[in-house]
């Protein structure tokens, strides 16, 4: 397998990510992840979305690190974890049986999993099948394709992602999502781990991986975790942004109504789809309230 490792110099002194590398072999492919703060009263999963990775969480880790120990996985394609050259290598069932070993390989269990963009399909599946493993939901900004076409948006989103190919930014992507507002070193760092264009192979085939038909190869196993999550009766906090095009308010009821354990949906004022960038250290407090009104 050709697989691309991100040259440990582009993550130097990145802004707000004083963290520790750590990695977990699976199979031969380095997986990165962050691991801080205490780990005595509760462990809080982070999966991150398209294009972005554990940086993403920076300031909500900062937050809820005084409190609980955070861990926040790159996918394999992502972040500071190994890259996989070939398209085919991405596959829903792959990303996601890769979190389960990453959880398993850890020890780690009754963990919070706050998921958000494609945390949500690989996170809330790990929860309906392996429910020993979670506890708790923290569900920001996602939804559980079932093989019906999504929004106009969405495609439009995905036709660009075809034409632009690997001349694609993820920094540029994340900075426009929230209003050209962000300082050009964080806009860098989530350029980091994407120096070359056999680098960004897992970014690309993302938006492939949304089922947009039936016959999706992710269609059947999406909605599974549909129909498994209308069993889920343990604490779930739906905490979507109030100005998502894709995830918007509407869509964050429908999540809630899903879960049965979720109660109404709470929101974020003044944040787009990617509220931890902008909103990290208002979420991170919102989960830690969760955490100690749902023990």
């Amino acid at each position: 397998m050709d697989v691309y490792r991100t040259p440990e110099e582009r993550f130097e002194n990145l802004p707000a990510y004083p963290f520790e590398p750590r990695y977990v072999d699976l199979d031969g492919l380095r997986m990165h992840y962050v691991d801080e703060g205490p780990g005595d009263r509760d462990i809080v999963l982070m999966l991150h979305g398209e294009p972005t990775w554990s940086f993403l969480y920076r300031k909500t880790i900062a937050t809820i690190g005084r409190r609980a120990r955070c861990i926040a996985p790159d996918y394999f394609g992502f972040g500071r974890s190994d890259k996989p050259v070939e398209r085919e290598f991405y596959t829903y069932d792959r990303h996601c049986e890769s979190v389960r070993r990453f959880v398993q390989e850890l020890g780690v269990a009754g963990v919070t999993v706050v998921v958000q963009d494609w945390g949500g399909p690989i996170g809330l599946r790990l929860a309906v099948e392996h429910p020993g493993l979670v506890a708790r939901l923290a569900v920001l900004n996602t939804g559980i394709f079932s093989g019906r076409p999504p929004s106009e948006t969405w495609l439009q989103f995905r036709e660009f992602m075809r034409r632009v190919g690997t001349d694609i930014r993820p920094g540029q992507l994340v900075n426009l999502t929230c209003g050209n507002t962000l300082e050009q070193d964080v806009v860098a760092a989530y350029d980091a781990p994407f120096p070359e264009p056999q680098s960004k192979t897992g970014v690309l085939m993302f938006p492939e991986l949304v089922p947009t038909g039936p016959d999706h190869p992710a269609a059947e196993a999406m909605r599974h975790v549909r129909e498994r999550l209308g069993e889920w009766d343990r604490p779930a906090l739906v905490l979507f942004s109030d100005s998502d095009p894709v995830f918007t308010p509407r869509a964050a009821e429908r999540m809630a109504a899903m879960i049965p354990g979720a109660g109404q949906p709470e929101f974020v004022e003044g944040a787009g789809h990617f509220l931890q960038e902008q909103k990290g250290d208002e979420i991170g407090e919102r989960i830690v309230r969760f955490l100690e009104e749902s023990r």
